[in-house]
């Protein structure tokens, strides 16, 4: 397996993280413009038609937010380079994806990226770590958040901080990702998105 020099984390993230471990999944144009009027500042916007995806972005970026663009679910954007190129004219600050040669391209261009994992079984996950090794993404999505107490171990492995994604629905989902290695989760529920890491200690 031939793999990359580690890229250091970026600060912006791990200081986003440390406060608030939710990064919110913005599911079309109306949820990600409510997410503009709440503090937390991570999230991931998928299925934004392109037509709407430069006044969504870019709507997010004013607000002082770092916005994943998720390539694989947003209708008419492509795998390829010029895609990359395109959402980096827009103005997006990252980029989500399941691709790793996208992974390895976005970095390239100065966009954040995040590479979605999909763990089924042991071996899946061993998988997933070699090619994280080369891609070498900022942030790394675990799905279905579930799985964690069963691979920590092996989540570890990963080398980059990793969100748990898929079935978390309550505070006590959240502090439970965490315990198991995770920098934090990635959720849908707005009632969620404004946790903050004392708050989860506290409790």
């Amino acid at each position: 397996m031939t793999s990359r020099p580690k890229r250091p984390v970026d600060r912006r993230l791990l200081a986003a993280l440390a406060e608030h471990p939710v990064m919110a999944s913005l599911v079309g144009v109306a949820m990600a413009e409510r997410f503009t009027t709440t503090a937390t500042p991570l999230g991931i916007l998928a299925s934004v038609p392109l037509g709407d995806l430069t006044a969504a972005v870019r709507r997010t970026v004013d607000a002082g937010k770092i916005v994943f663009v998720n390539m694989d679910s947003t209708p008419g954007l492509g795998h390829d380079p010029g895609a990359l190129t395109f959402l980096k004219g827009i103005g997006a600050i990252g980029i989500c994806s399941t691709r790793a040669a996208i992974i390895e391209r976005a970095s390239g261009l100065g966009l954040l990226s995040m590479q979605k994992v999909f763990v089924t079984d042991r071996s899946n996950l061993q998988r997933s770590i070699q090619s994280i090794a080369r891609s070498q993404p900022d942030l790394v999505q675990l799905m279905p958040a579930v799985v964690l107490p069963y691979v920590e171990r092996h989540a570890r492995d990963l080398g980059v901080p990793y969100l748990a994604a898929g079935f978390v629905q309550a505070a006590s989902d959240v502090a439970a990702a965490l315990r198991h290695g995770a920098a934090g989760v990635c959720t849908s529920d707005e009632n969620l998105w404004e946790l903050r890491r004392a708050s989860l200690r506290a409790s």
